[in-house]
């Protein structure tokens, strides 16, 4: 995959932050770990994008929730 180079400016905080995980968790870069930190947010967008949607459908399901094996058989 072909990279884009940025220059950012974080707080030396943050970049202790970076650095720490990256050692604790044997990634190569700093650029790993903010790929790494994107990835989780895009996936926890997605979480709550399937959650509001499973409650949209909440209702739909309700009369169907005495249908089927019970929990105990499961």
């Amino acid at each position: 995959m072909r990279a884009e180079k940025l220059s950012i400016s974080l707080t030396p905080e943050a970049v202790t932050l970076i650095e720490t995980y990256r050692l604790a968790h044997a990634m190569k870069s700093r650029s790993q770990v903010i790929e790494h930190a994107l990835r989780r947010l895009r996936e926890e967008d997605l979480e709550a994008a399937y959650r509001e949607a499973a409650a949209e459908l909440e209702p739909d399901w309700a009369p169907t929730t005495g249908d089927g094996l019970a929990h105990e058989t499961w």
